[in-house]
């Protein structure tokens, strides 16, 4: 007689999930089931040939699976964080298992019911939030932001709520400020901190819609928007028209670090010489990260992107419709999603990284496959996970698009180590040969040559590419990466400062727009810079006024008599924030030499 398989289903999601889950260290793969799109139990019922089809189904799902297993595990044992993975193909589950370990001082596995911090996953939530109200008519997304946060200053161009969904606003980035405000890794951050640093800024990064850098102070911004617009706190509107309609039970924002979450996993970072330690943020602010959940919930998100149950057609694909620059280029990010091709097929999804969280969700629409694996190591490399998943799942769908390596003797490598700086964004690379191949200092990846001067990092698409040095310029090197802005950078000529010319830089400078005052000075051959609550951090010279550091690029700058007047730090996400000399004028005594930064 067939056997008789009941499923209930979820209220009017699609996803159906089967009752057998594992834990860590224990398989389980999940029966297939039909599913309901009214809301009724269904029944599937299997006729002999059927049946029989059905064996062969299950004992290519029971391999799929032990691959998933091999996938995961290096981190599968009981003396190491580890992961939640959950599989969805054609609206079903079809696989959820745990890896490692979810609290390693009280040895509690992972399992699919473990609540993960997921970071910029987060994202996707405030940008729907904010298409909600978009729909009601309650904002437009070509509004002003100061028309909701008239605190902010005028920058002389308009930022739009737009600019800020798509990263394309131009403005620095919150915790770079924090950090440089005195805030430690360890401090309790909160939306008021980010509004008071935000507040204080006299620019921006780049002007509205001209470049797009990924960051998170839009995102805060945008959950302070959802707030005044709806009168509702973000974790109140998102569980009022997100999650509970989606029956997203273990889903939340979180705004007080102090809340207990029911089956957390606690985020771990290696630690110097063997083992691991806690490494949790506490954040009392959200829209850009803080969200907890679970792998099964957000299945049913990714569910709910296919199917627009709620917020209909309009939201999902507004989610997944790529913002653009001012020259109309597609920036390839959507609504808190990237918006990607991988190996041939669309892919839309988002990563997270926070404390010891690496998180990833990654969905291809047109086979209808999700795949979310949550993770509580910082060194787990959960995005090359998630498309080895992607690849036992997809594999004859998949091109190979990778260029093919070829030789360069490690000569030639050599040539091409050194200090990168780009005039445009004052951010510098820092190159070197490593165990035989060309590396970026301190990043384990290789550079893989591809002929012409073109690198790859790894197995990426992305491309560095060098140009040869001529009479009159240095070497060249621009990047390509997943946005589509390419970056250039020229190779740092010149000379390094004496010992005794690194005097000339010592002295206190003050930044209004981080209320701090810092002290630089020479210590042991080099200089070192140091304010209130932070640890001092000793800077590398680069060639000139330019040195390098935890901080980012520091650059100090002259006044038109030659001498020292100011600094800058940058990084990827923050541009020539400026602090100002104290004390005496600068003098001629300090002239500079041809070529440094003014």
């Amino acid at each position: 007689m067939p056997r008789k398989l009941v499923v209930p289903s979820f209220l009017v999601l699609r996803l159906a999930f089967a009752p057998a889950v594992a834990a860590a260290g224990e398989g389980a793969d999940s029966d297939r089931a039909s599913l309901s799109r009214g809301g009724d139990t269904v029944a599937v019922l299997a006729s002999p040939p059927e049946a029989s089809r059905a064996q062969v189904d299950d004992a290519l799902r029971r391999e799929r699976h032990q691959q998933v297993d091999a996938i995961f595990a290096p981190w599968s044992g009981k003396t190491t964080p580890g992961c939640a993975v959950g599989i969805s193909r054609d609206d079903v589950l079809d696989y959820v298992r745990g890896y490692g370990m979810s609290n390693l001082e009280h040895d509690v596995p992972i399992t699919p019911q473990s609540n993960f911090q997921v970071a910029s996953i987060s994202k996707q939530f405030t940008a729907s939030a904010i298409g909600l109200l978009a729909q009601e008519g309650r904002l437009s997304l070509s509004d002003d932001i100061r028309k909701y946060l008239p605190e902010l200053p005028a920058y002389g161009k308009t930022i739009t709520l737009a600019h800020l969904l798509h990263h394309t606003s131009g403005l620095r980035e919150e915790g770079q400020l924090l950090n440089l405000a005195g805030w430690r890794g360890d401090d309790v951050y909160t939306e008021a901190d980010i509004l008071w640093a935000l507040t204080r800024q006299r620019g921006v990064n780049f002007a509205p819609g001209t470049e797009v850098v990924y960051g998170n102070a839009p995102y805060t911004l945008l959950a302070v928007i959802v707030r005044r617009v709806s009168g509702k706190s973000l974790r109140g509107f998102t569980d009022e028209r997100l999650f509970k309609p989606l029956g997203m039970a273990d889903t939340h924002f979180h705004d007080d670090h102090t809340e207990l979450v029911p089956r957390r996993a606690s985020g771990y970072s290696p630690r110097d010489g063997g083992g691991w330690r806690v490494s949790i943020l506490n954040t009392d602010h959200y829209g850009s990260t803080n969200l907890f959940t679970t792998v099964g919930d957000l299945l049913k998100w990714e569910q709910n992107l296919l199917d627009a149950r709620v917020g209909g057609r309009a939201l999902s694909t507004s989610l997944q419709t790529s913002g653009r620059l001012n020259d109309g280029t597609p920036i390839g990010y959507g609504g808190g999603l990237h918006l990607a091709d991988y190996r041939g097929l669309r892919m839309v999804g988002h990563d997270g990284m926070g404390g010891g969280y690496r998180t990833d969700v990654i969905l291809f629409p047109d086979q209808r496959l999700a795949i979310v694996a949550l993770c509580n190591g910082a060194t787990i490399p959960v995005s090359d996970l998630t498309r080895k998943v992607a690849e036992v799942y997809l594999g004859d769908l998949l091109k190979d698009v990778i260029p093919p390596a070829v030789a360069l003797p490690e000569a030639e490598l050599a040539a091409l180590a050194g200090d990168y700086w780009s005039p445009w964004t004052d951010e510098v690379v820092r190159l070197e040969v490593k165990d035989g191949a060309l590396r970026q200092v301190g990043v384990p990846t290789a550079f893989v040559p591809m002929g012409q001067g073109a690198f790859r990092p790894g197995e990426s698409t992305h491309v560095w590419r060098f140009s040869a040095p001529t009479a009159r310029a240095p070497r060249e090197l621009s990047i390509q990466d997943f946005w589509p802005t390419t970056r250039k950078f020229i190779r740092v000529a010149e000379p390094l400062p004496t010992v005794s010319g690194l005097a000339s830089f010592a002295g206190q400078y003050r930044s209004d727009e981080v209320d701090m005052t810092y002290t630089v000075r020479v210590a042991d051959g080099r200089l070192a810079i140091r304010w209130p609550r932070r640890d001092e951090v000793v800077l590398d010279a680069l060639g000139g006024d330019r040195f390098i550091g935890s901080l980012g690029t520091v650059t100090f700058t002259r006044a038109a008599s030659g001498g020292v007047d100011g600094v800058t730090f940058s990084n990827r996400r923050l541009r020539r924030l400026r602090a100002e000399r104290l004390g005496a004028r600068p003098g001629p005594e300090h002239a500079s030499e041809p070529g440094l930064a003014r």
